[in-house]
């Protein structure tokens, strides 16, 4: 996860594509994390947030306003899932993270990998737990310097961060690409000042000539 300075660095960075490669990192990072910690939901999202990040730089490097309009509407649901993630991990409203089938489809009891190995954290298993169902175990974790949550409430709230600079970015060049098009001079152009008619030669008939 990108510190401070990282952070400086990225608002200070003029390079256009520094957004993008913030972006995959971050993204390719909590994809790895969510693939340990099975936990399908956040691992099909990520991968099309992984698409859309392609669809972007693709737009930019092509000059097609059209992929980076559509990269925009994602970051407006990409937003919109991180600030789900967060209110779910903090159990805002009715939202509980006993309810395996919000991230995991109901197929597995497996939650955020940085449960069992977040800084700090010393596990210990519980033997002969009735508690555990089969081919799973019981466990209790202590010491940990930061919860799990809070960890996954920052990747996402770095995900916002991010996406946040990416719709203004996307927005912005597309409507400069839409008003390049539009003042595209081809050939010569369209307008009178591009453009002469052909002037018309008046033919003279050639008489022959006598000394």
């Amino acid at each position: 996860m990108p510190d401070g300075v990282t952070c400086i660095y990225f608002l200070l960075d003029p390079q256009p594509f520094s957004l993008f490669s913030y972006s995959q990192v971050a993204a390719l990072e909590r994809q790895v994390f969510d693939f340990l910690g099975y936990q399908w939901a956040p691992i099909l999202a990520n991968f099309l947030h992984i698409m859309a990040v392609i669809l972007g730089i693709f737009g930019t490097v092509q000059y097609r306003s059209r992929y980076l309009i559509m990269y925009a509407g994602w970051l407006v649901l990409w937003v919109g899932w991180n600030a789900f993630i967060i209110c779910f991990y903090l159990e805002v409203g009715h939202l509980s993270q006993d309810r395996d089938f919000i991230m995991t489809f109901n197929t597995s009891l497996h939650r955020s990998w940085w449960m069992e190995n977040g800084p700090g954290c010393l596990v210990t298993p519980v033997l002969n737990s009735r508690l555990a169902l089969e081919d799973h175990h019981v466990i209790t974790v202590t010491g940990c310097l930061l919860d799990y949550p809070y960890i996954e409430v920052l990747s996402s709230a770095l995900q916002i961060f991010l996406a946040l600079f990416g719709f203004v970015y996307a927005c912005y060049v597309s409507k400069v690409f839409l008003e390049e098009e539009d003042s595209f001079d081809f050939i010569g152009g369209f307008d009178s000042y591009g453009y002469q008619a052909p002037q018309k030669t008046s033919h003279l008939q050639l008489q022959p000539l006598y000394t």
